[in-house]
């Protein structure tokens, strides 16, 4: 990607004659992160103007059959979009730009991020075709842009990814610090420390409020640093004669720079498998942030025409997504690569809260196949890149903020992280927790949180951006799942005036027909005497027939099973 792609001139940014008078109060609204982990965005507004901090997603559940992605509503932003000047982004995680292009789709604003920030946003952005209009503003850490009655100052923080910044936005009300993902690594990969002056100068010139990173604030002590695990690795590598597998986040470049310094100290060939994680390490490298000898590479097709210890190959699926290519591997099913008895897979990633049962299955599939594997819980392969508490004790203690509002985590998090900010010295009526929606209104002398109203809320995605699920439909689909679904078939007469046939009944998932003729026969039963209780004008409606059926049916199978299939009334007239 060349430097064109970006605008790196603030000509565009947008100014207002009367800029709200000094000391209004700011509204700040999560759209999501508070919570739950992912789903990332915060609102920042004033009488004139909003910013918005992230736009991330949110992988769903295995209680949401059918659905790919999970957005923040953004409804709010929509009904005042003359009003958003930009969106602000911390850093290349999905959780915090994965719902970019959704966003831009519907609110059209500049973007502005650091360069490899926005460079892994791109991809998402041309595949849902928003990329050709999209207005992208590359940054440095230090840079301030001004915004309306927002200026934002972009901090260097320490994180599993690089180009990670917080964001010091001055308000009418003083000084906001929004710390993004971070920890506080003193021998970070890349050799960039957190810019703690920066942060000390901002608490010495005092900040009014201070958002920050909840997500490890259960964890006691300080987040190991990045290298920590360099030296576990480095055994695996000795110790292992046949093929390496090594299995990360595609966007955990930190981490991948290890494997790959680790690959050419022990002279094996890298091959790397999984879309995304082939463009991010391209992207990477380009950018200067990867730094890997070319004759070292080779492509992941031709992997098998090596002998396994010459070898060590980079895939995806850490989280035991099903089309991953790990995932693939495990099962038999990648087109190239597959694994012997005694090859090594390392997986290198903490398993998100929900993920337990996808990764174990990948891990017992290879088990099967006679494999060695390392994971988070069994060797020292993995290190957060998030704060612990002693991290988090200190970027309180740098900024000295008046006002504390956890943001990123579950709730448990959030309260846990203002304990923290409790014991360093924060007055607890200073301090808030908030959660999606609820509005946290700022002033030079208050901050109170108020009532969701409807402010926030979840899309839920099957497919594309624009293919958002209703809630009825995923409601259907969890029924169909739990109990199945029960379809009866009537034919009248095309005059209303009587059944042309018995009634059918269908059963998928429910009951098993043959076995259940009891049951059946008092469907058709009463599905008979519904009709026959119709009026013929009622006949003549298809809806009314259907929902009279629908409802007495459901209270039937609800008495007899205590169970409630999707019951979908066929009505035809011949």
């Amino acid at each position: 990607m060349t430097n064109t792609e970006y605008q790196t001139d603030n000509q565009n940014n947008q100014f207002h004659e009367n800029h709200t008078e000094i000391g209004s109060p700011v509204s700040i609204i999560p759209l999501g992160g508070l919570g739950e982990f992912g789903l990332n965005m915060m609102v920042y507004e004033t009488e004139n103007d909003i910013i918005v901090i992230d736009t991330g997603f949110m992988l769903p559940n295995s209680d949401m059959p059918g659905v790919d992605l999970i957005f923040p509503d953004i409804q709010y932003l929509r009904e005042r979009k003359e009003k958003v000047r930009a969106i602000l982004l911390t850093h290349g995680h999905e959780d915090h730009i994965g719902a970019l292009a959704y966003v831009l789709q519907q609110v059209d604003v500049p973007v502005y991020g650091t360069q490899l920030t926005l460079s892994i946003a791109s991809g998402r952005l041309k595949e849902y075709g928003v990329l050709t209009k999209a207005s992208l503003n590359a940054i440095a850490p230090g840079d301030n842009v001004s915004l309306g009655d927002f200026s934002a100052e972009f901090i260097h923080v320490t994180h599993s990814i690089p180009d990670s910044v917080a964001i010091a936005l001055q308000t009418p009300v003083g000084v906001v610090v929004h710390t993004g993902d971070f920890k506080f690594d003193g021998t970070p990969i890349d050799g960039k420390l957190t810019d703690i002056p920066t942060f000390a100068r901002l608490g010495a010139e005092g900040v009014q409020l201070l958002l920050s990173d909840s997500t490890n604030a259960n964890w006691i002590g300080q987040t190991p640093s990045e290298r920590s695990i360099y030296d576990s690795i480095d055994n695996i590598f000795q110790k292992t004669e046949q093929r390496l597998y090594l299995c990360t986040f595609s966007s955990s470049l930190h981490r991948i720079q290890q494997f790959v310094d680790l690959a050419m100290k022990h002279r094996r060939l890298v091959a790397v498998t999984g879309r995304s994680l082939i463009n991010n390490i391209r992207i990477a490298t380009e950018l200067g942030h990867l730094k890997i000898n070319p004759d070292y590479l080779i492509d992941a097709k031709d992997a098998p025409m090596f002998k396994p210890h010459e070898i060590v190959i980079l895939s995806t699926g850490s989280q035991g997504e099903p089309r991953s290519a790990m995932a693939l591997i495990a099962l038999d099913n990648h087109p190239f690569l597959n694994v012997e008895p005694n090859d090594t897979v390392v997986i290198s990633a903490r398993i998100i809260p929900g993920n337990e049962k996808s990764v174990g299955n990948v891990i017992n599939h290879l088990l099967r196949r006679g494999v060695n594997i390392f994971h988070e819980r069994n060797a020292n392969v993995h290190v957060s890149g998030h704060g612990s508490s002693e991290d988090l004790k200190l970027m309180l203690n740098l900024l000295q903020p008046k006002f504390f509002v956890p943001i990123h985590g579950e709730y448990q998090n959030l309260v846990r992280h203002a304990e923290l900010a409790e014991s360093v010295g924060i007055p607890r009526e200073n301090i808030n927790v908030a959660e999606d929606g609820e509005l946290i209104q700022l002033t030079s002398e208050s901050c109170e949180v108020f009532e969701r109203q409807g402010r926030s809320g979840r899309v839920l995605v099957d497919g594309k951006p624009e293919i958002e699920l209703e809630d009825i439909v995923l409601r259907d689909r969890i029924q169909l799942s739990q109990d199945g679904m029960v379809i009866p078939i009537i034919v009248l007469h095309s005059d209303g005036s009587a059944m042309a046939t018995e009634p059918e009944i269908i059963s998928r998932g429910f009951v098993y027909i043959d076995e259940s003729e009891e049951l059946i026969n008092e469907a058709k039963e009463i599905t008979r005497n519904v009709i026959d209780n119709l009026t013929n004008e009622q006949k003549q409606e298809t809806e009314i027939v259907q929902d009279e059926i629908r409802i007495t049916l459901r209270k039937l199978f609800a008495k007899q099973m205590q169970r409630s299939p999707l019951v979908l009334p066929v009505v035809m007239r011949v």
